[in-house]
């Protein structure tokens, strides 16, 4: 039947350019892997609790069997140094691949979610949220497979050789200088956020796969450190300190190991995070970001920058706060935020007419506005997206008004705020469009 319709009707250029590129087994460029990183970081802060916990505990206990076989395949390898380290960073991608195929959420990874942040497609609320449920999910993921493998006996391999290199890990690592671990951190997340950049880009498995080994072998083999494999290293470390074979096996005393507890695990944790969150936002996210999304999300830099410059008649909310004496959440104070909006385009000149402006409680939700960017009320327009009802519940609005900003009506809203310039109704129609594409 299709290819009946087929040899039938003649193919359109644009159904040909459509079925090429979805077909194409080219990467995709970098433009588009940031734009897609924008919108995965969108769908990832949007997650439910339940589920972020979930996937954050899988990626954890993946993050843990790549560690597992790092240190298996490196005990007693008599490969050299160089290629020792090489074979466990190979081994290690085991966990990164888990996390990008299989599904999960890795702390690490999820610091390329500043790039919706930067486009304001992501509140900061929502970013530590996110960071905040995955990093514990992936320490109780972490902790359960340390329980699990050290019940399995396998450091007990070869004569406890391989639990003796795990205790010699550990131990390296709780040892750092905080400088030292601060910037290794910094390195290994560089390493692991390009791997999940590269991942984007990839359209096949395969390449996902491939896009991982050589940035995640480097990582490894550098020596340097990543927060979430250390809350699998460190804590069987820990754990296998107190058995003497292995402490003897490794050629240590118990007081060579004195680090080896949860002091030396948090000691080490705090700079590798930090360095972690720095290699992976900045030096990854905020760079891509800036070379691909800056320009694209200008207009609503510009609307923002525009509208606070031109419409805001204090220097501060706050100074409008003490000179009505009222709480910043209260009605009185919105309606006093918008009538001192309306006196500024009077006393310029313009004219505003009031019966245009939509009734009183409308421009309320507009002067919401002030409010939402002095950081007190960040989510404002993305719950009226998402749930208009609730939001505009307490708001006196005609049907007229409540259906547009219900259901985002552009053109409706344009010409109610249109009266107040354009920076306002520019940045109003900005924000609540975002807010509808992240629905």
């Amino acid at each position: 039947m299709e290819q009946d319709r087929w040899a039938r009707e003649p193919v359109s250029s644009e159904e040909m350019a459509e079925l090429l590129k979805k077909t194409a087994s080219d990467c995709l460029p970098p433009p588009e892997v940031a734009r897609k990183a924008e919108t995965v970081g969108v769908t990832k802060a949007k997650l439910d609790v339940p589920s972020t916990m979930l996937l954050g505990i899988l990626a954890g206990a993946f993050i843990g069997l790549g560690a597992m076989l790092c240190t298996l395949v490196t005990t007693d390898a008599g490969l050299g140094f160089g290629l020792t380290r090489l074979l466990g960073g190979v081994v290690f991608c085991l966990g990164l691949v888990l996390v990008v195929v299989a599904g999960a959420e890795l702390f690490t990874g999820n610091c390329l979610l500043v790039m919706s942040w930067f486009s304001g497609k992501v509140s900061f609320g929502r970013l530590l949220r996110n960071w905040g449920l995955v990093y514990f999910a992936n320490l109780i993921g972490s902790l359960a497979l340390v329980g699990l493998m050290f019940y399995t006996l396998q450091w007990g391999f070869n004569s406890d050789a391989v639990g003796a290199n795990a205790v010699l890990t550990a131990n390296a690592k709780v040892n750092l200088s905080f400088t030292s671990a601060l910037t290794r951190g910094i390195l290994c997340n560089a390493l692991v956020c390009l791997a999940i950049w590269l991942c984007f880009s990839a359209r096949t498995v395969v390449g996902k796969i491939f896009a991982i080994l050589f940035p995640i072998t480097a990582f490894v083999a550098a020596g340097f450190e990543h927060s979430i494999a250390n809350m699998y290293f460190i804590p069987m470390g820990m754990l296998l300190a107190k058995q003497s074979a292995v402490v003897q096996a490794a050629g240590l005393t118990s007081a060579g190991v004195a680090n080896l507890n949860v002091m030396g695990f948090v000691a080490n944790l705090i700079p590798v995070t930090i360095g972690n969150i720095i290699g992976g936002s900045l030096l990854v996210g905020a760079v891509y970001w800036t070379a691909y999304l800056r320009q694209e999300r200008a207009d609503v830099w510009m609307a923002i920058r525009r509208w606070l410059k031109t419409m805001v008649p204090f220097p501060h909310p706050t100074e409008l706060e003490e000179a009505v004496g009222l709480a910043s959440g209260s009605n009185a104070l919105r309606e006093a935020l918008a009538q001192a909006l309306l006196a500024k385009h009077a006393k310029a000149g313009e004219t505003v007419a009031l019966e245009h402006m939509g009734s009183k409680a409308l421009r309320e939700v507009l002067a919401r506005a002030v409010l939402a960017k002095s950081g007190r009320d960040d989510t404002f327009f993305t719950r009226l997206a998402r749930e208009p009802d609730e939001i505009l519940k307490d708001y006196d609005l005609n049907p007229e008004e409540r259906t547009a900003l219900s259901s985002g009506d552009i053109k409706w809203l344009e010409s109610r705020v249109s009266v107040l310039g354009d920076p306002l109704g520019t940045w109003v129609t900005l924000r609540l469009a975002s807010s509808k594409e992240d629905r």
